[in-house]
């Protein structure tokens, strides 16, 4: 992936700022698009390809759209001794060899070519599987880029890459994660130079925005918490984050004016113009921080 890049002032020439949550309906996705529009002039990658919802809110004008593949072995039985090699060597399980035949398990396949490395017959190619897509498109200033996981597929992580892979030079990339502690939101969050978890004051949401701090903390990524609805529920989350050091950096109260928008597909900063200030006040915070 692009790595980040400053120059010799350190100023910060290329930004990726994960927006990530333990579990969903926390308003990830919200805080993402709206962090776009208040910047303006900034990249979205969506990140949450099994339930990508970004395009809903930026409403991008989509100019490509391309398939992404992983790599999976196909067997040539008339060169195949049915030796076991190839399953000896998965790791994943994805083949099992019969005593006249051999068993491939596309979907369990994380296309490491092991299979093909290891058969000393030469019995085994690789072939290009299709996982997904990915879209990308424009919304005045802000650039979009998007994937999207064919139903009944089992690994995401493989198109996430391919999207973050499109990590955009001296640019403010944001990316929406997906939720929870999965590969998935691993794959998503690696390399970030700042990590927003997004949570609610919930039982539900602290529990899990305490996983998502012990994953971030593994990872080494500097992160801080916005609370959404925080006028709901308990003030454990806020005892937790400053027993932590965890710092809040937004709060945005419970408003049925901002669910309305949402359930219409508008953005926080279209329905209520004064959130605008304070999403630019939430960037300006989110730089410093960073640098």
């Amino acid at each position: 992936m692009t790595p980040r890049l400053f120059d010799s002032k350190t100023l910060l020439l290329t930004m990726i700022i994960s927006i990530a949550s333990g579990k969903g309906g926390t308003g990830k996705t919200t805080v993402a698009t709206n962090l776009a529009f208040a910047i303006g002039k900034a990249h979205i990658l969506d990140c949450d390809v099994e339930e990508p919802n970004s395009h809903i809110f930026i409403k991008p004008e989509i100019t490509s759209k391309s398939p992404v593949y992983i790599p999976v072995p196909e067997i040539d039985k008339s060169k195949c001794d049915f030796c076991g090699k190839c399953a000896e060597v998965c790791a994943y399980k994805a083949i099992a060899v019969l005593k006249t035949d051999v068993l491939v398990f596309k979907e369990l396949c994380h296309g490491c070519g092991a299979c093909e490395y290891f058969c000393q017959k030469k019995a085994i190619k690789e072939v290009n599987r299709t996982i997904g897509y990915i879209e990308t498109g424009e919304k005045g200033d802000l650039l979009f880029t998007g994937g999207k996981l064919n139903i009944g597929e089992a690994m995401a992580a493989p198109l996430i890459k391919e999207v973050k892979n499109r990590v955009k030079l001296q640019m403010t990339n944001i990316i929406d994660a997906p939720p929870g502690t999965s590969c998935s939101m691993i794959e998503a969050v690696t390399a970030s130079d700042f990590c927003v978890l997004v949570t609610e004051p919930t039982p539900f949401g602290l529990n899990d925005m305490i996983l998502s701090v012990e994953v971030l903390r593994k990872l080494h990524i500097p992160f801080g918490v916005i609370i959404n609805r925080s006028d709901l529920g308990d003030d454990k989350t806020v005892t937790y984050c400053e027993k932590e050091n965890i710092p809040i950096i937004m709060k945005i109260p419970f408003d049925k004016n901002i669910a309305m928008a949402y359930s219409q597909g508008k953005s926080i900063i279209e329905a209520l113009p004064e959130y605008k200030q304070k999403f630019i006040a939430l960037y300006e915070d989110l730089k410093e921080r960073i640098e």
